[in-house]
This record gives structure tokens, C-alpha cells and sequence, in this order.
């Protein structure tokens, strides 16, 4: 599937392992997964019959995952010097020779970590980030320290980290608190089940039942107003969620469309179905009020769009499902 076309608008509103293949990574304590996905800021629609049949490896698993990734990053653009502004976050991340990201390791298709080389951690918001590292170094130098997603605000507030890729909703009340980029993908809420699941076919099938949701998501505070009668239990992490819905001890998990896709595609016990029936547009968290960085990321995002990378970044990770 050719990897569609986006129009990219401002927004407005610990433990090193090892230095390898450009990439540093950072273990906090606290290493749950956000529960926040989105999907392509154009309408496009994701093929919930191929995630949910198939059984793909894990991005980066393969020759021809290999060369999607150097297709990739093949040309990716740098900026010029003057647009390293003295002074700036972008001048001082130069310095360092690295970008340290909030990004979590083990979301399948957007940010997961290669079991059998701990260095390398594949997927599209992965991609983006090394993108970016590659506009201000030069090269893909990126330090990661998983979030949990009640922690991203913090973690930008405090300098812990440079940027937020973590599949990163856009809300009124976050951007109270923290800048961004963006929005670069757009999607919504949706349902998944068990494969063998016959009776809920959609959101509409939800009233009465026990739904699986995560922790400080939009499904919170959605599904009691799509379904007033169910009973929401929250869990901390996408992979816990997951598997409990495996498990039996929910009916449904309703969550972002593009991370259920991404756990349909590797996880054939479960399926997606219906539409998204809200939108969730998601951006890339910056610190609050630092409005030279936010320039440089937005004008960063339009280039990477022009010139293909954008869309080779979505065509070897989720456009594959």
C-alpha cells in the first residue's frame, strides 16, 4: 500500500546499557507503556482484517526490514547551521551529540525493542526520532528513557528529556503544561476482542459488558459515555491490557486504533473491530513556551514529509499492517 500523503500543522493551543547503532537507552523504574496511539493525520484507514489474521516478526526482523530502514534514513535531511539558533534547544542537544526521548520499547510497529539486541528498537515513532536526531547531529544519536504515561509532562518539564515520541495525545489540558510539535498522526478510539469473539462487533456492542481501558487514556472517560452501563477496569501498561484481554478478564479493550492494530498484527488471539468513534490527534511533546524549538520541529516535520521520509518511516512499520 503506497503511503499516503498528510498536511503537517502546528498545534496551537536511570541506567545506561550501551551506545550501538547510534542509540543509547536509558531503564527508569518506572517502564510502563503509554496507553496513547494515533493513527495517520489523513484519513486513512488501517486494514483490520491483515492485523488481525496475521502473525509479521518484529519490526527490524529480516532483510527487508533492514532495507525499508535504510531507505528510510537514506537522505535524511540536516539542518542548516543557521537554523541552530545560539542558545537554543537545538544548539545544546547539538553539543551533547545526542536527543534524549521519551519513547517506550515495547510497542509493536512504533517503538519496540529488538529482544535479541537490546540496541536497537524499531517502529514509527522510533523512526521519527532518529529522523530528527539526524536533522540536528547529523547522524541518529538517540538516548531513550521510557516513560509511563502519567510522567511525560514531568519529564519534560524537568529537562529529563529533549522530546516526547509516545504516541503523544494532543488535549487542551496537556498543553497547559507542555508544548506540540505537530499533530503528525490522527486517529481515535476503537474496540478489540478475542479472535473468537462473535457478539461485539463495535463500540455500539460495549453497554453491559466488562471493558479493559488503560490508564490515563482518553478511554477513561470515553467508553461511560459511549457505554453508561459497562464496567471499565484501567490497567497500567498496552502489553497488560493486552494480555488480560487474552486472558478473559475483560470483554473488550477499547484503545487507540493504531496500537491495537499494532498488537492485532503480532498478537493473533486478538482482533480490532469496527471504526475509531472518537479522533486523537497526537503531536511530539516539547517543554512548555519554548517556541524556537516548536518552530524547529514543526519546520522539521513539513521537510521530512516533502521529501519522502515521512512516508517511508509509515510504509515499513505500520503501513505493513
Amino acid at each position: 500500500t503506497p503511503a499516503p500523503e498528510a498536511s503537517l500543522h502546528p498545534f496551537h493551543s536511570t541506567e545506561p546499557v550501551r551506545n550501538q547503532k547510534g542509540m543509547h537507552m536509558t531503564r527508569s523504574s518506572n517502564r510502563r507503556r503509554t496507553a496513547i496511539a494515533g493513527a495517520l493525520l489523513a484519513a486513512v484507514t488501517l486494514a483490520v482484517t491483515a492485523c488481525s489474521s496475521g502473525t509479521t516478526a518484529l519490526p527490524g526482523d529480516g532483510a527487508s526490514s533492514t532495507a525499508g530502514t535504510d531507505t528510510v534514513f537514506s537522505g535524511a535531511p540536516v539542518a542548516k547551521a543557521d537554523l541552530i539558533l545560539s542558545g537554543s534547544t537545538m544548539e545544546k542537544i547539538k553539543k551533547r551529540g545526542k536527543l534524549i526521548v521519551a519513547e517506550a520499547l515495547d510497542a509493536p510497529l512504533l517503538s519496540q525493542q529488538d529482544p535479541t539486541d537490546p540496541s536497537t528498537v524499531t517502529g514509527f515513532d522510533a523512526d521519527l526520532a532518529k529522523l530528527l536526531a539526524i536533522y540536528i547531529l547529523g547522524k541518529p544519536n538517540v538516548e531513550i528513557v521510557p516513560p509511563a504515561s502519567e510522567t511525560r509532562e514531568a519529564m519534560l518539564q524537568n529537562g529529563t528529556v529533549d522530546v516526547v515520541f509516545n504516541t503523544y495525545t494532543i488535549t487542551e489540558q496537556r498543553a497547559t503544561q507542555v508544548d506540540f510539535a505537530g499533530p503528525y498522526f490522527e486517529s481515535g478510539l476503537s474496540v478489540a476482542v478475542k479472535s473468537d469473539n462473535k457478539t461485539i462487533k463495535s463500540y455500539k456492542d460495549l453497554d453491559g459488558k466488562n471493558v479493559i481501558v488503560g490508564a490515563n487514556t482518553p478511554a477513561v472517560t470515553e467508553v461511560p459515555k459511549i457505554a453508561p452501563k459497562a464496567t471499565v477496569t484501567a490497567f497500567g501498561t498496552d502489553p497488560a491490557a493486552v494480555q488480560a484481554l487474552i486472558q478473559g478478564r475483560g470483554d473488550a479493550y477499547v484503545q487507540d486504533y493504531t496500537l491495537l492494530a499494532s498488537d492485532a498484527a503480532s498478537e493473533k488471539q486478538i482482533k480490532v473491530v469496527g471504526q475509531p468513534f472518537t479522533k486523537e490527534p497526537y503531536g511530539i511533546g516539547l517543554k512548555h513556551g519554548d517556541s524556537d524549538f516548536k518552530t524547529f520541529v514543526n519546520n522539521w516535520l513539513k521537510t521530512i514529509q516533502k521529501g519522502g521520509q515521512w512516508g517511508q518511516a509509515w510504509k515499513t512499520t505500520l503501513g505493513t499492517v
